[in-house]
């Protein structure tokens, strides 16, 4: 009699051992602490805004806002990769509560140029508070040196063909015209 194979799709799939695009094996290590990282990097902030009714889009709009005083909402768009009327809303709230304030441009008019107000400056300041102590706290476990490597690693995890102004700004020198 011969053998049949009763064996799943997604069995067939786990037993394949699946490859990069590249061919390499799959780096399940650094996916998996990415993610647990990423959760915890935006979970303190996650539950500061949670008492303003505000997410990580109201979050990730301050923070460009803030950084990039008078940032175009066309370029917020690039920045955000997220939709006119997604950001409408979010920008709506903020604006709507005195997080933001918007001003149209000197030279063109039809531009809506975007500034943190100082609620929003100290909104922002508490959040990017608590990820620094995350950060800091992360960094003491290793060697000086060793932020460096952590900042390469991230910008060569950035694709470099984005033409996002904000990104070309940071990949320029550090992080000139932003605040500090």
């Amino acid at each position: 009699m011969p053998d049949i194979n009763f064996a799943t799709p997604l069995q067939s799939a786990v037993d394949a051992k699946p490859t990069a695009p590249d061919g390499s094996n799959l780096r399940w290590d650094i996916i998996e602490l990415l993610f647990f990282a990423y959760r915890d990097f935006v979970g303190d902030p996650d539950q500061e805004l949670e008492a303003f009714g505000f997410g990580r889009a109201h979050h990730r709009v301050l923070h460009f806002v803030y950084r990039y005083p008078g940032l175009k909402v066309a370029d917020l768009l690039d920045v955000l990769r997220i939709t006119k009327q997604s950001l409408g809303r979010v920008l709506k709230q903020l604006l709507d509560e005195g997080y933001i304030v918007q001003k149209t441009g000197d030279n063109d008019r039809r531009q809506r140029l975007l500034y943190a107000t100082p609620k929003g400056e100290a909104l922002v300041a508490k959040l990017a508070g608590l990820q620094t102590t995350r950060i800091n706290k992360a960094l003491a476990e290793m060697a000086p040196q060793d932020a460096e490597t952590v900042k390469r690693f991230l910008r060569a995890m950035i694709d470099r063909d984005d033409p996002d102004k904000v990104l070309q700004t940071i990949f320029a020198s550090g992080n000139p015209g932003a605040k500090e």
